[in-house]
């Protein structure tokens, strides 16, 4: 079998809101995203990793901020078009690991509806979805809460 690897990242500031979209959840927090679509940084990155592991392009070329269609969007469908992308150029997603770099909101409580929403935009198990927060101990744009960003690593195969 041929396996490729992609690595995504993704950052947005945190500005005034009601909720954080992540992984295709809407979490209660006093900030939300400033961003062109609904700013998962969750959902960006592991679209940067599938793409690139594929040799695609990435999100910005695929889905561009200056593109009103795209204004609001929820990232997920972002997701399951990089997803269709993959499976009609021949790959398979084999797995999808991933870091969300935050200091707030605790996220841990929302992982298992997190990995089923994206295990259902891309079309695989849940169980080959991972999802892990790492906090940043107070430090950078991170750790003072003016920022989140997300880490992905994909694995997947040419059929």
């Amino acid at each position: 079998m041929n396996f490729r690897v992609g690595l995504g990242f993704d950052l947005h500031r945190l500005g005034p809101g009601s909720h954080l979209m992540l992984g295709g959840v809407e979490i209660p927090y006093s900030k939300g995203f400033i961003a062109h679509s609904d700013g998962d940084v969750l959902c960006h990155a592991m679209v940067d990793a599938l793409l690139g592991a594929a040799g695609l392009g990435n999100i910005g070329e695929r889905f561009p901020d200056t593109d009103p269609k795209y204004k609001g969007m929820a990232s997920l469908k972002f997701l399951t078009v990089a997803a269709n992308l993959l499976r009609g150029n021949g790959f398979q997603i084999e797995n999808i690991d991933s870091n969300i770099l935050a200091d707030q909101p605790k996220l841990h409580p929302h992982f298992p509806l997190m990995r089923d929403r994206i295990s259902v935009a891309v079309g695989i198990p849940s169980d080959k979805v991972s999802i892990k927060a790492k906090t940043m101990e107070g430090i950078g744009m991170i750790g003072s809460d003016e920022a989140i960003a997300a880490q992905v690593v994909a694995l997947i195969s040419l059929r």
